[in-house]
């Protein structure tokens, strides 16, 4: 990935952090990016502990299925999926796992060109624009269709599941099952970790814990602009006689022809099943509960909604729920930043599943030579939306 960003902070020597003893570091949040960081960080010889309360990958890293795409408005943002799918592959070949699913990820509605235009640099990222004929045989649960669609060949549906506990075995040994209350940079040099019965010093602390990050960085000092709401994803079955089987791309429509934008879907394993959910969701108070609940509910009846106007291939009797937190940055829906200094690295933003291993890869960079890599420094904002 790119080298060392200018506003990262004063690096150390790399050579010498890697041929030294190894680090003495601590991962807080056992998320897809947690998990990706504490592995990236054992690839590199460091001595990892990994901070879990809860089920691994169980809370905004939940559900069967996301969306790997490489569309994004911020063209530095495209680079650094890019990098994140080439590792992908690496961990399907150190897994011996399918971990993205080969049958691409379709798009419609008048943002396609604009999609297009963005990839278009981008030699080694297959795209096309999609037929409507073409677009009814890859999808056939959608309504009909015959305005602007496209075909990233190389996107696809995440095994969450299966990620996450590739990842969960290979670290176990270093999980430590304790909720963190606190992160603090003590005077003597190292950064401490408190949890209901533990108090443990390390040389680095990375902190990954989605919604509890930026709570715990504001006690060590850094202060991380986070938004904070709660969103619904809904999943259905594929009506009988439907395509159940066949391998289906995931879904995104930003048409507004269905009475919903910003929609998008992917299918489980099992090709029976696809969740979809709306690029939306309700704000939570400042004392962290959510400002209306209701909103959560009345989320849910607008997804069921447009499952009947859009995906007649679909049930739509939802058969499961995902209700997650969210965390999105000021500058877009798809920002991600990472803030660091002094032994206490932070990492916020929205939509980052895909983003893992490459986000895992650049926080481990972090930790061990102090240089936010690329242009992942907050102060960059990246994934930041046009105008």
């Amino acid at each position: 990935m790119p080298g060392p960003s200018d506003h990262g902070a004063p690096a150390r020597d790399e050579e010498a952090a890697r041929s030294g003893p190894a680090a003495r570091t601590a991962v807080v949040g056992a998320g897809i990016v947690g998990l990706a960081a504490a592995h990236a960080l054992r690839a590199r010889g460091a001595d990892v502990t990994l901070y879990e309360s809860g089920p691994p990958g169980g809370g905004q890293s939940a559900g069967q299925g996301r969306i790997f795409r490489h569309a994004h408005e911020d063209p530095r943002l495209v680079a650094l999926v890019a990098r994140s799918r080439a590792l992908w592959r690496e961990w399907e070949q150190e897994f011996g796992l399918e971990l993205i699913s080969p049958d691409g990820a379709v798009a419609i509605g008048d943002g396609v060109e604009d999609k297009l235009r963005t990839l278009e640099p981008f030699e080694e990222i297959p795209v096309r624009r999609l037929a409507p004929e073409e677009l009814h045989e890859r999808l056939p649960l959608l309504a009909a269709w015959t305005g602007p669609a496209m075909l990233d060949v190389d996107g696809g549906a995440i095994r969450t599941l299966a990620a996450v506990a590739a990842l969960t075995d290979r670290l176990e040994d270093a999980m430590l099952r304790e909720h963190v209350l606190s992160v603090r940079r003590t005077d003597a040099g190292p950064v401490e970790v408190r949890t209901g019965t533990t108090c443990e010093t390390y040389d680095h602390v990375v902190l990954c814990a989605g919604r509890g990050t930026a709570p715990l960085a504001r006690g060590a000092g850094l202060d991380l602009p986070v938004e904070v709401g709660a969103h619904v994803r809904l999943t259905f079955a594929v009506t009988p006689g439907g395509p159940a089987g066949r391998g289906l791309p995931t879904f995104q429509d930003g048409s507004g022809a269905f009475g919903e934008t910003g929609v998008y879907a992917a299918p489980y394993p099992d090709g029976r099943h696809f969740s979809v959910g709306l690029s939306a969701d309700t704000p939570a108070r400042p004392d962290g509960g959510l400002a209306d609940p209701a909103a959560l509910a009345a989320l849910a009846d607008r997804t069921v909604a447009y499952v009947e106007r859009a995906l007649p291939g679909l049930d739509p009797r939802p058969v499961d729920h995902v209700h997650c937190w969210v965390t999105r940055l000021p500058w877009g829906d798809d920002g991600v930043g990472i803030w660091s200094g002094d032994g206490l690295t932070a990492l916020a933003g929205h939509n980052l599943f895909k983003q893992a291993p490459a986000l895992g890869e650049a926080l481990a960079e972090t930790a061990l030579t102090g240089a936010v890599p690329g242009h992942l420094h907050h102060g960059q904002q990246l994934g930041r939306s046009a105008g």
